[in-house]
């Protein structure tokens, strides 16, 4: 099971979006779940869980509240060690997500890379296709890309650290600062960095450009806890604006919002008993830090002591 699943806020297309992605991800691509949450502050939201390659997403239609930016998006390593086809394979993408999308960088012969690019989609959310150096070691497919902008330009190397303190099965893996005079924006020390969380790579980056945007609850992060313990454990580490707290989500010291989930609650709200999905709904809207035994006790029929 995947620990940490990138959760992504739409405003009514999580179903059409995921059915886009999945087409055009092709190979072990499918959508795994559809639940429709009644009577929440933003109405009847649908949730979609889905996966491309092999890597687990989830996305919700919630309404027009926030919307994608570059500050979160997702690194697509095609190895040519490993596919024959990897540079054709990745234009045959870079054109379906170009389809009613915005190049960023152009796909074009970089110093890092000799075929790269960086598209935002018909959705607004943002893909980097790169093909990677064949002598590199071996990455995921996906690799969730997070760029420190504004008032944390600089902060990624120490947020990699914070990161790796607080999560298990967490590493560092290479590491590139901006060589002298190569950052228009001052303040940016990271040009490059990988790092393991739970098993899972992630790689982090300062902004070498002024940028009018920044972490935000469109795209968040959820953790997958198996009991209460742990979901007090990465609470009590990540969680720094309280007024961000809601319905298992919070907001690091850097901005970067998570969703702190007991794997438990897959099960109660992925049925088909519309009654039990509406029951612990309702019980969830109403917590900050998920309280597990309360949510057990609502679906099980019986009251919170």
């Amino acid at each position: 099971m995947q620990k940490i699943v990138p959760h992504l806020w739409f405003d009514k297309e999580a179903k059409e979006a995921a059915a886009f992605y999945v087409s055009a991800f092709g190979k072990d691509s499918t959508v795994t779940n559809v639940t429709t949450l009644q009577n929440t502050p933003s109405g009847d939201c649908d949730i979609v869980s889905f996966t491309l390659r092999g890597f687990e997403y989830m996305a919700i239609s919630a309404g027009p509240l926030f919307r994608f930016n570059p500050s979160v998006s997702f690194m697509l390593n095609f190895d040519p060690s490993r596919d024959a086809q990897a540079r054709e394979h990745l234009d045959a993408l870079w054109t379906t997500l170009s389809d009613g999308g915005t190049p960023l960088m152009p796909l074009d012969t970089y110093p890092f890379s000799d075929h790269y690019g960086w598209i935002q989609d018909r959705y607004g959310l943002t893909w980097q296709l790169i093909l990677t150096k064949p002598e590199g070691e071996p990455r995921p497919f996906i690799i969730p890309s997070l760029m420190f902008t504004g008032d944390i330009t600089g902060k990624a190397d120490e947020a990699i650290d914070f990161y790796v303190s607080v999560f298990r099965g967490s590493k560092r893996g290479v590491s590139a600062p901006y060589p002298p005079g190569a950052a228009p924006e001052k303040a940016a020390k990271l040009m490059f960095a990988e790092f393991m969380l739970e098993g899972q790579w992630f790689v982090a980056m300062d902004s070498g450009h002024m940028h009018s945007f920044g972490f935000n609850e469109a795209v968040s992060l959820l953790v997958r806890c198996k009991d209460q313990k742990e979901i007090d454990y990465y609470w009590d580490r990540l969680s720094a604006v309280p007024e961000a707290e809601q319905c298992g989500w919070l907001k690091d010291k850097y901005g970067l919002s998570w969703q702190i989930s007991p794997v438990d609650l897959d099960e109660m709200m992925n049925g088909h008993d519309r009654e039990l999905i509406n029951r612990v709904t309702q019980a969830f809207l109403k917590m900050k830090k998920v309280d597990l035994a309360t949510l057990k006790n609502v679906y099980e029929g019986k009251r919170a002591a």
